[in-house]
């Protein structure tokens, strides 16, 4: 009993050393990989040549891409914790970035809502079956379709103010014990929530959704189990093939879309999460003091003191 007992702590022993082994090996080959993909972009970026595509496609959602998006980080944080105002500067960058996309295509919801509103107008009291938009070249679909669109002005606020929102402080949260927690003791959970968690999920999300989008957007249809030899041998037969297809005969038809929205989706939960790291990692050091230092929230003061001032 004894025995058996020692060879499976060696075997567990054994096999954690060989992975971290592994993950060293790999963080060392992404540096090389980095370098090499930055002087050979004609390899992966020159989308005339199939084979380049399917390059592309396999380091998208590849080990190497992971590792050197890893290494990348890694060096910008050891960076950042060496010196501070650097790591302010990249937690600045990317909150102004998110915040940014998330204005812009806020106003997604206000098309929905216009759109909605002609849809209804043109059934109801034209009972017509068809918008037409006649600007030297008439665009005619059918209402069905303009319908459907409406599930695309939702993804565009969902996929791209989802980081925005949480830069606002919008997003729905349970904090029962977070709340009246210490100052320090918050900012420790919000660094573990972004490891374990934001970060975890912004992964699972891009490799899933990765080789999801290029399903419906070539044909032969890669594959996550595709080694990159199958995949370059898959390019002599490879053509592009935009999935165009509606829920319905005269619905929308650019679906594939969506799939490209769900990657945009995860990249961006991604970089949220590394800002919300550093920011979380720098008011700790800094203490209460830096609690929302530069941070750019959206603020209707304007508004608010014109109101108390009529009254």
């Amino acid at each position: 009993m004894d025995d058996s007992s020692s060879v499976g702590l060696t075997d567990a022993l054994a096999a954690i050393g060989g992975g971290i082994v592994w993950v060293l090996q790999n963080l060392a080959q992404a540096f090389y990989n980095i370098g090499y993909a930055v002087t050979h972009p004609g390899l992966w970026l020159d989308w005339s040549d199939k084979e380049a595509v399917m390059r592309f496609v396999y380091y998208g959602g590849s080990v190497e891409f992971f590792f050197a998006v890893f290494a990348i980080l890694l060096v910008i944080t050891i960076i950042g914790i060496i010196r501070n105002p650097f790591m302010w500067g990249c937690v600045r960058v990317l909150e102004g970035f998110t915040n940014t996309l998330g204005r812009f295509f806020a106003w997604a919801g206000l098309l929905m809502v216009l759109q909605q509103i002609i849809i209804v107008i043109m059934q109801r009291i034209f009972t017509r079956p068809d918008i037409v938009i006649a600007f030297g070249i008439p665009v005619q679909f059918d209402i069905s379709w303009y319908a459907e669109m409406l599930k695309f002005y939702n993804a565009l606020v969902v996929s791209f103010c989802v980081g925005y929102t949480f830069v606002q402080g919008g997003h729905v949260r349970v904090d029962l014990l977070y709340a009246p927690a210490r100052f320090g003791t918050k900012k420790v959970v919000d660094m573990l929530g972004s490891v374990f968690f934001m970060m975890p999920l912004a992964v699972l999300v891009w490799m899933y959704g990765w080789y999801f989008m290029w399903r419906h957007l070539i044909v032969p249809k890669p594959s996550a189990s595709d080694t990159l030899d199958r995949l370059l041998m898959k390019a002599r037969a490879m053509r592009w093939n935009v999935e165009t297809i509606g829920f319905s005969p005269n619905g929308f038809t650019a679906y594939f879309l969506f799939k490209i929205m769900l990657v945009a989706f995860a990249g961006l939960v991604f970089l949220q999460a590394v800002a919300f790291l550093y920011r979380s990692y720098l008011e700790y050091v800094e203490g209460p003091e830096s609690d929302g230092k530069y941070l750019d929230k959206d603020s209707l003061g304007e508004g608010e003191e014109a109101y108390e001032g009529a009254h």
